[in-house]
């Protein structure tokens, strides 16, 4: 009898790492029949360690910081792992010769999905440290797909709305209404889907209220996952 791989998730931000933990269990009984799920593993650092390290824009630092969570869900018999934070995938080249275990990539599964259903041109949402970076221009590239980045004040005011409030989940009705204008605005600007690249963002933008095509990140790396887990199933 074999189990399905046990999931480690490295995590950074509170909402979106509990996002990704729920969507886990919930689509995993599909999949694996009533209450079932694989087993799972979370470990976080402070969020504030982490933003240390990326305003000083220290990558050795968050490497560090995701090397120490993979080792320790190592420990607790993780056997692949996941982080629900876009932003510090911008270390994860540097973490993956010194892993304990292999990871997937949360941009890898958005512009695997992004191909799938033939989107071409991807407008990237995030925090400014995300949008700025190539995290989603390089997997979206590798695959042929186009991409565009929001103008300078709209991606400071997305960094400002994830980072004051969406982590905090505080979810204010003015601030829903920025996100959507400026989802518009891509959208006028040849763009025919959008990147939530923040994992907090599926929490108050979706497809049924935004101009354009959502690609949900969270879920996405989720799926993914327990697409993994469950083919690569183990030895109890």
């Amino acid at each position: 009898m074999t189990h399905p791989l046990h999931i480690g998730i490295v995590a950074c931000s509170a909402e979106g790492a509990a996002l990704c933990y729920r969507t886990l269990c919930a689509e995993a009984a599909a999949r694996m029949g009533p209450h079932a799920h694989p087993e799972i593993s979370l470990h976080t650092h402070s969020l504030a360690d982490y933003v240390r390290c990326l305003d000083q824009g220290d990558l050795p630092g968050v490497a560090a910081l995701m090397l120490s969570s993979a080792h320790k869900l190592a420990r607790t018999g993780a056997q692949l792992l996941i982080c629900p934070d876009n932003t510090i995938h911008q270390a994860l080249g540097a973490v993956l010769p010194q892993s304990p275990l292999p990871w997937l990539h949360i941009a890898e599964a958005v512009a695997a999905e992004a191909a799938a259903r033939g989107f071409r041109r991807i407008g990237v949402m995030g925090t400014r440290w995300l949008v700025d970076s190539e995290v989603y221009p390089d997997k979206l590239g590798a695959l042929g797909l186009d991409y565009l980045r929001p103008s300078e004040d709209d991606r400071n005011g997305i960094n400002r709305i994830i980072m004051d409030e969406l982590v905090y989940g505080v979810f204010k009705p003015a601030s829903v209404a920025q996100l959507q204008a400026i989802v518009a605005r891509l959208g006028q600007a040849g763009c025919d889907a959008v990147v939530l690249g923040c994992t907090e963002l599926p929490l108050v933008l979706n497809d049924g209220n935004c101009a354009l095509p959502t690609l949900d990140s969270t879920r996405l790396l989720a799926r993914a996952a327990l697409t993994r887990a469950l083919s690569d199933r183990s030895e109890p």
